[in-house]
């Protein structure tokens, strides 16, 4: 009896696991070191246009925005952009805006 609940508990929990949204699987996360001594990490899901920061300490969402060249987000004082050149720049806390890279 207990082999037989044992069973049905591991397709219960395969079945909720194969379940889950691609997007969790899917997700991309990087870190950036700043020339201003900033560090960030920025996630990203896939079907959502906002990036995920953490800078700081601090999480903060970043809206997508409308951009010349490249991309841009910004939200609660951070501005990240990702040139056409392929640069990274971001301004926050007051401080001036400052390359960074992937690291």
């Amino acid at each position: 009896m207990k082999t037989h609940n044992i069973f049905f508990w591991g397709l219960s929990v395969v079945g909720i696991v194969s379940s889950l949204p691609m997007a969790v699987a899917q997700t991309t996360f990087q870190t950036y070191h700043c020339t201003d001594g900033t560090s960030f990490i920025i996630g990203f899901y896939p079907r959502d246009p906002d990036a995920y920061m953490q800078v700081d300490g601090q999480p903060v969402t970043l809206r997508k925005r409308l951009a010349l060249s490249g991309e841009r987000y910004s939200g609660r004082g951070v501005t990240l952009r990702f040139l056409g050149n392929g640069g990274v720049t971001v301004k926050h806390a007051g401080r001036k805006t400052t390359a960074c890279e992937l690291i």
